[in-house]
């Protein structure tokens, strides 16, 4: 359910991540990436090649991690698509959290959010629709609603410490402010609700893996490719793709503040918008190639589910971490702008999936809000 693909419902990554192997095409700037940052080249060049570096690695990380679960059966497989489904965006946090760039953290994890919501599935919907003029595309109502609901209680929880700031403090400072000098009470309520999230989260495991794994068992499985890796392979490429991710994470994180300065855009912006779609791009593009195949029910198994981990595993994650690494522990308060943008993505997921039904224009109508709050992060 909260996975990014679950396993009960696997899909071939031979057949995805390698049928339009683009983010292959990007390996070269893995090491140009190395050597830009040794020589000490300008941070928007170093920023700009690193974050094209993260992607082929984040693919690399996603077909082990498919191959590995397409061999281990549902309930392995389900956890490590658990582990390894947000992987890429989390370390590029964790290396955030420990250069003391709190905002940038917490910008991330909304633009994970509404990208996934709003990027990921509008264009899953603009390709399966394209193709099918005149027809409406059908997914599981059921599983779909249990997992925007989720993504809607989970919302909820996360804003609640940013709405205990407004009433103590008589409102945010701005809709962008960086906010900082929080009291113990925030911070302890930070830390509370996100061990609720992640227990919430576990809960959600149990349902969609145990309980109610009939809801989720939603594609008929496919019998291993001919060039499907061997578990000793899949893991020696995932211990190599982890490593790579790591590197390029640093690299990534260390300019991003002498980036924002020259580059004339907010740190705000680079977080939201940039880092959250590079730490996704490998996923995003499964999700529009399962559509486009006609494969809705996966497709919108991603793009929501994503977000429902985001916002109950990975973001509480990231709290508790910050209490270990970094400058001091990291309070799960939001600023004006990020609030309205969780909340939106939440109400929208569920508008969507309330009927089931996927079209062309329902995906068109999702990427003009996502422009819209992309412009306004830009402007702001």
């Amino acid at each position: 359910m909260l996975g990014r693909v679950t396993a009960q419902s696997p899909m071939r990554p031979s057949s995805l991540l390698t049928s339009d192997g683009w983010p292959y095409l990007l390996v070269p700037f893995i090491p140009l990436a190395v050597v830009l940052d040794l020589v000490g080249a300008g941070a928007v060049a170093i920023f700009t090649v690193s974050a094209l570096g993260v992607i082929p690695t984040a693919a690399m990380m996603g077909r082990a991690t498919e191959e590995l679960a397409a061999r281990s059966g549902p309930g392995i497989g389900g956890l490590l698509n658990v582990t390894f489904g947000n992987a890429p965006e989390l370390i590029i946090a964790l290396f955030a959290l420990e250069a003391g760039l709190h905002e940038v953290v917490k910008a991330s994890i909304v633009g994970s959010i509404i990208g996934n919501v709003l990027l990921v599935l509008g264009a899953s919907m603009i390709a399966g629709g394209a193709r099918r003029r005149g027809e409406i595309q059908q997914f599981n109502r059921s599983a779909a609603s249990s997992q925007a609901s989720m993504l809607l209680l989970a919302t909820v929880a996360v804003i609640m410490p940013a709405v205990y700031v407004m009433v103590d403090a008589n409102g945010l400072p701005s809709p962008t402010a960086e906010l900082t000098n929080f009291t113990p009470e925030v911070e302890h309520l930070s830390l509370i609700t996100a061990i609720v999230l992640i227990g919430a989260y576990l809960a959600g495991l149990l349902f969609s893996l145990r309980t109610h794994s009939n809801l989720f068992n939603l594609e008929e499985g496919e019998e291993l490719a001919e060039d499907a890796w061997s578990v000793k392979r899949s893991v020696t490429m995932l211990a190599i793709a982890g490593a790579l991710v790591a590197v390029m994470s640093e690299i990534l994180v260390g300019s991003i503040s002498e980036t924002a300065e020259k580059a004339g855009i907010s740190e705000f912006f680079i977080g939201a918008i940039v880092v959250a779609i590079v730490g996704n791009a490998a996923e995003h593009w499964v999700a529009v190639l399962v559509a486009r195949k006609g494969k809705m029910n996966l497709a919108v198994n991603i793009s929501i589910g994503s977000s429902a981990q985001v916002a109950l595993f990975v973001a509480p994650v990231l709290v508790l971490a910050s209490y270990l690494i970094g400058p001091g522990p990291m309070p799960l308060v939001f600023n004006g702008f990020e609030l309205g943008a969780l909340v939106l993505a939440a109400l929208i997921a569920n508008q969507i999936t309330s009927d089931g039904e996927s079209t062309w224009f329902k995906g068109v109508q999702m990427i003009a809000v996502y422009v819209i709050i992309a412009v306004a992060f830009y402007v702001a």
